[in-house]
């Protein structure tokens, strides 16, 4: 009864009984009991509002719009955002911020605290109206929310003990992979709807994938299913950075090598130290052909590394997601065109994620509204009607 109240909006016990085959009295309970637990709540009937004329009004009922709120944060290695919304998919508050990158564990993991509450208080709920929160951080994840070591230590700085942490601040909390949850929003809201075998291939800092095979997201011992240091070993790629350090890499190389004008709109950009991956898409976007030689280099990159991912697991599509991917179509126009030679089995599609920057904070939101749908509501319910009993 709780499941479908969820997507049913508005409903009564006929709706209930077409939609679950139980029985009207087992129906009305079920529905009196969940009103009794201020889960669901009792609406004005059909002629209270005006909308029905004779007979007796079926009862209405639909779930209650103060249950509480989810929190989704997208703590990247360069920005922060938190997003606070309620149950029905409207954004209560939402901060984007950048941070920096060189912060330490402690530092970080206070930064973090310190922008969730801030976006509480603005959205004027508490700690304990808050169902389930999900972040999502740019390091392999495992079931328990925590990071393995990393060499340097970045993981640990990306996840400083963020379960622990965290804790006290929902009755749900998930630390979530970002490129997993970038593959949970664009099959939820993007261009993998629908899909059932997709690689979300996050592209800002570093490459990171988020893998879909047979509907399921995949996760591995450690959460590391997707880590981008892979492509440090690949040949034709030989590193995992991501989309916008790769455009001016392989412009600066391209103007070491002599493929592209000093005096051209590129050579004056790096010249000048005006250089941006935006500015050599705009101009491979308007036919410039320097630019264009440098997207088509990358572009290569770019088929090397969805040959890798189509040759490990096989998708229909790969999705290049992040704030690049706006602008990204010079570049995936070159690597549809060489991908196939990378591969034996059907090249998968190539597509731009339309989700933008805001793409983990999309699955971090999918993913604490499916724990309160899951989780947390359900434990609302029936503490509130065991303390009724």
């Amino acid at each position: 009864m709780l499941d479908f109240s969820w997507a049913a909006g508005e409903f009564t016990a006929t709706d209930v009984m077409a939609a679950t085959s139980l029985t009207r009295s087992t129906a009305i309970d079920a529905i009196d009991t969940l009103v009794g637990a201020g889960v669901l709540q009792e609406l004005p009937n059909a002629r209270a509002v005006g909308a029905y004329r004779s007979g007796r009004p079926a009862r209405r009922f639909a779930l209650s719009a103060d249950l509480g709120v989810v929190v989704g944060i997208d703590a990247g290695d360069t920005h922060l955002a938190v997003t606070v919304a309620d149950l029905f998919d409207r954004t209560l508050v939402h901060h984007r911020t950048d941070v920096d990158q060189h912060q330490s564990a402690p530092d970080r993991r206070d930064t973090i605290l310190d922008r969730l509450g801030a976006a509480l208080d603005e959205a004027g709920v508490t700690r304990d109206q808050v169902l389930a929160l999900c972040v999502g951080v740019a390091a392999p994840v495992d079931r328990d929310g925590v990071s393995p070591p990393h060499p340097d230590g970045f993981w640990e700085r990306t996840n400083p003990g963020l379960t622990d942490a965290l804790r006290d601040w929902a009755a749900v909390v998930e630390i979530k992979n970002d490129a997993q949850l970038a593959a949970i929003a664009e099959g939820s809201d993007g261009a993998a709807v629908g899909c059932r075998d997709y690689v979300a291939l996050l592209s800002s800092e570093r490459f990171g994938g988020g893998v879909v095979v047979d509907g399921h997201v995949l996760h591995g011992a450690h959460g590391g299913v997707g880590e981008g240091v892979v492509f440090d070993h690949i040949v034709g790629v030989g590193s995992a950075v991501g989309l916008p350090h790769a455009l001016q890499d392989q412009t600066r190389k391209a103007l070491a090598d002599g493929d592209i004008a000093a005096d051209g709109p590129l050579g004056r950009l790096v010249a000048n130290d005006h250089l941006d991956a935006r500015s050599v898409l705009t101009l491979a976007a308007s036919g410039d052909a320097d630019a264009l030689e440098v997207t088509d280099r990358v572009g290569t990159v770019v088929a090397c590394v969805v040959g890798v991912l189509g040759s490990m697991y096989d998708p229909a599509r790969v999705i290049v997601c992040g704030a690049v991917a706006e602008s990204i179509e010079p570049v995936l126009d070159a690597a549809r065109r060489i991908l196939p030679a990378e591969l034996h089995l059907p090249a998968p599609e190539i597509l731009a994620s339309t989700l933008g920057a805001e793409v983990v904070s999309v699955g971090a939101l999918a993913t604490a509204r499916r724990a309160a749908r899951e989780r947390a509501v359900p434990r609302l319910a029936e503490e509130r009607l065991t303390l009724s009993a």
